[in-house]
């Protein structure tokens, strides 16, 4: 398991080669947010939790990971999260609230594919304690607060 400073550090140092990049840390923040939830909604749809998931297959995490048995990268990678977004905010319910007007920020598909590959697909987000994914969240508002000053 993750220690809540060790996960900080690392969403923290991702964040910071996308500002590089021109994201602002509140881009970063909601994209890492809309990213965390499918990954979340997936992880939730296996075992041990077995929910039915809200995110309809093409539009889930797995897709964003391969598509016909060969890893998504590039530009094809790059579109396909644009139209998730664009997809996910016109469902009904929840699920369109949550993505309504969202737009990808991520505009180099490399830094994209290595935030959803390398950060986020190797945690077991829904195993992490609560705690760990508040203290996670909070810590990466700190330092945005801080580095504003």
């Amino acid at each position: 398991m993750t220690a809540p400073a060790q996960l900080v550090q690392k969403l923290w140092n991702y964040c910071s080669i996308l500002r590089d990049d021109g994201l602002s840390y509140g881009d970063y923040v909601e994209q890492l947010t809309f990213l965390l939830f499918l990954k979340m909604a997936d992880e939730q749809s296996g075992p041990p939790f077995k929910k039915s998931s809200a995110v309809p297959a093409g539009y889930d995490w797995p897709s964003l990971l391969m598509k016909d048995g060969v890893p998504l990268d590039g530009d094809a990678l790059e579109v396909h999260y644009r139209h998730i977004l664009e997809t996910l905010g016109k469902k009904s319910g929840m699920l369109g609230l949550i993505f309504r007007k969202a737009q990808n920020k991520i505009q180099d598909p490399a830094k994209l594919r290595r935030l959803i590959v390398d950060l986020i697909d190797k945690e077991q987000w829904s195993s992490l304690d609560t705690d760990v994914k508040g203290d996670a969240y909070e810590g990466l508002l700190q330092k945005l607060c801080r580095s504003l000053k």
